[in-house]
């Protein structure tokens, strides 16, 4: 479908991509990885257009559609969030013009055999197929479902965008492009403005996408939940592996030990034939065998191991002061911002040495209560903190707050106190930033070089409390777990916020959910919790009363249904059975409806022999695809709630 054929990309000189190639084929679900700078984002935009190759280049057909959306964008308008999305029916609205058009235009002719009417039947075809694939039929329903999907409420639907934020406004574009369902979807980051459901929601609808894929994340759940095949950039090269992001770390380094035995093993093989060869070089009786050796040893394909970009963070955070056993409580906490409440009487306990993690939808508090906890907004009701408290506090926004005219080592060294102080260089490396890096000015870093910087700061002194606002935001997935080890070995309390599941596994076992303006304390892991999330969900789907919360013990028998449940869910299961059996009956029978119709539209003589009405037969084709697209989705939706179901019931 699109070919990268050996393209080099060169900034200031250096390449940035050194002679690669590859396919990205139909339905191909790819992930691009690789360290910040190594050129996932540059690859995407060297295959859209917006970035010319020094050599080689990009091929693809001319009917090839492409679906981008960039890490970072800006969009500026007044309409509604509904009719923004909906401008992603452009495409949609033309075709049911065209289509109505071409329509009228064959009833009134009646050249049947002539070159000009079947062309004008053929794009008919054509274009009736693309509008099916669109769902042109149900543009409106769609679009609501892909903005609920994303987070948005449907009583926002009417609201101003440029009410938004720039996360807000963000899902919005990622909603148009999904719902104009191009034939490859680029992903430049997409989850860095989702919440852990919306992120939830999105892999599952790619799993299912019709289309390309090709994915840059570093979220490393998203990768595996959504690819299929791993494309490394390291070094200006691409490694290609079969495989999604977890498999192909254990590949690659499997694949790296078996070249290092196999160049280890040619090795000794050379230097044996070249003993030799020194050895009896001047001996006559020796002179056959000498020159058999010689020539040998020429036709050896060298076996070359690449370099490994292995440079990666390294730190870990000051033991903690010892704080009182209670560190943070609150009580009948309120948070307004004028006449919006944001919490309302919420109420928690976290003590020391807890690892808690802030999870929920974006908007509901979350970055809120952290800046209540480290005293930046104020706020009526009770909060009380621990005594002998010392808060180091990493802000979503961490970028804003750094000052940008300081070079990276003034913002460390302005701070730092005592023995520290004649450790910055050291410390700054630890960051990766070493030589000239550190005389750099705060404004030209990249988004994953300040989260660096800021999280550098984090160190300097020892803090016996850590709150952490989407601290993984602009890291790579080398850089987070180097993060979460620091995080597993620091002794003192933790609060994060994040939507990162595999960040969060293991690191915490404590879960506040905030909605509704309050919180629900849950005892376990991520991925127990999204489980019974998505359990709650699916009763809610089916009119069901949703299980009541309560908090669950530490036990391993946390993440299984229990009997009732199970009950229930098989219950619901046979039910569906049905309901999909029945649905693809319906569905057979409309394509064999379609089917012969169609049989007899493509008979012109027996349409002339029996004075049929081609537009009547053709409206009847075009109100059997629309039921057929209708109840397809129906089987869809159903299909997956059963698959959701099962997978609960294993």
């Amino acid at each position: 479908m699109v070919s990268i054929d050996a393209l080099t990309v060169r900034f200031n000189g250096i390449a940035i991509f050194n002679n690669i190639s590859f396919l990205i084929n139909k339905k191909e679900r790819m992930g691009l990885t690789g360290k910040n700078g190594a050129g996932k984002s540059t690859l995407l935009k060297v295959i859209i257009g917006e970035q010319e190759a020094d050599e080689g280049g990009v091929s693809m057909s001319s009917d090839v559609t492409l679906g981008y959306l960039p890490q970072h964008m800006n969009v500026v308008n007044d309409d509604s969030i509904i009719n923004e999305t909906l401008k992603a029916f452009e495409e949609v609205n033309a075709l049911e013009k065209s289509i109505e058009k071409i329509t009228n235009d064959i009833s009134e002719r009646t050249d049947y055999e002539s070159d000009s009417y079947h062309k004008l039947i053929d794009k008919l075809t054509e274009q009736t197929q693309r509008f099916d694939i669109l769902n042109g039929a149900n543009a409106r329903a769609e679009a609501e479902k892909t903005l609920k999907g994303l987070g948005f409420l449907a009583s926002e639907f009417d609201k101003p965008t440029s009410t938004l934020s720039g996360g807000w406004r963000m899902r919005i574009e990622l909603a148009k492009i999904i719902l104009r369902k191009p034939q490859l979807l680029l992903l430049d980051e997409p989850t860095n403005h989702l919440d852990i459901e919306a992120i939830y929601w999105l892999e599952n609808f790619l799993k299912s996408y019709y289309g390309a894929i090709v994915l840059i994340s570093h979220d490393r759940a998203f990768l595996d939940g959504v690819t299929q095949r791993t494309v490394e950039i390291s070094l200006g090269k691409i490694y290609d592996y079969k495989a999604n992001y977890s498999t192909y770390e254990v590949l690659r380094k499997e694949r790296r030990q078996q070249l290092i035995n196999a160049y280890e093993n040619q090795k000794k093989q050379i230097e044996k034939t070249e003993e030799f060869i020194n050895r009896f070089r001047y001996q006559a009786t020796k002179a056959v065998q000498v020159q058999s050796k010689i020539k040998q040893l020429a036709k050896v394909e060298r076996i070359e191991i690449d370099d490994e970009d292995k440079a990666s963070i390294h730190f870990r955070f000051p033991p903690a002061p010892r704080s009182g056993t209670i560190v943070v409580e609150a009580k009948d906490l309120n948070k307004s911002y004028g006449d919006k409440e944001v919490l309302k009487e919420l109420n928690l306990i976290i003590e020391r040495g807890e690892k808690v993690a802030f999870v929920g939808k974006n908007g509901e508090g979350k970055s809120t209560l952290a800046k209540v906890i480290i005293g930046e907004l104020e706020h009526t009701g009770g909060l009380k903190l621990g005594h002998n408290l010392k808060i180091g506090y990493f802000a979503q926004n961490q970028e804003l707050l750094l000052d940008g005219n300081k070079t990276v080592f003034e913002t460390i060294d302005d701070i730092a106190v005592g023995d520290i102080r004649k450790n910055v260089r050291g410390l700054l490396g630890s960051f990766l930033f070493s030589g000239e890096d550190i005389d750099k000015k705060v404004k030209v870093l990249s988004g994953g070089e300040k989260t660096r910087l800021a999280l550098s700061k984090l160190i300097l002194e020892p803090y016996n409390l850590l709150v952490l606002d989407e601290p993984t935001n602009h890291l790579d997935i080398r850089s987070k777990e180097v993060l979460k080890n620091a995080l597993n070995q620091y002794d003192g309390t933790l609060i994060v916020v994040s939507h990162d599941r595999d960040f969060l596994n293991g690191l915490t076992e404590r879960i506040y959910e905030f909605t509704e303006k309050r919180t629900k304390l849950f005892i376990g892991n991520i991925y127990q919790f999204l489980e019974k999330k998505n359990l709650e969900n699916l009763d809610l789907l089916d009119k069901k009363s949703v299980l009541k919360s309560t908090e669950v013990k530490k036990e391993s028998s946390v993440n299984k249904l229990q009997y009732e449940e199970r009950k229930k869910l098989q219950r619901e299961i046979r039910k569906l059975d049905t309901q999909i059996a029945k649905t693809e009956n319906e569905i057979e029978k409309i394509e064999q409806k379609i089917l012969d119709l169609n049989l007899i539209l493509s008979d012109s003589a027996k349409i002339e022999a029996e004075n049929l009405d081609y537009a009547d037969l053709y409206k009847q084709v075009q109100k059997l695809n629309k039921t057929l697209d209708e109840k397809t989705y129906e089987w869809e939706v159903l299909s997956e709630q059963k698959e959701d179901m099962e997978l609960k019931n294993n």
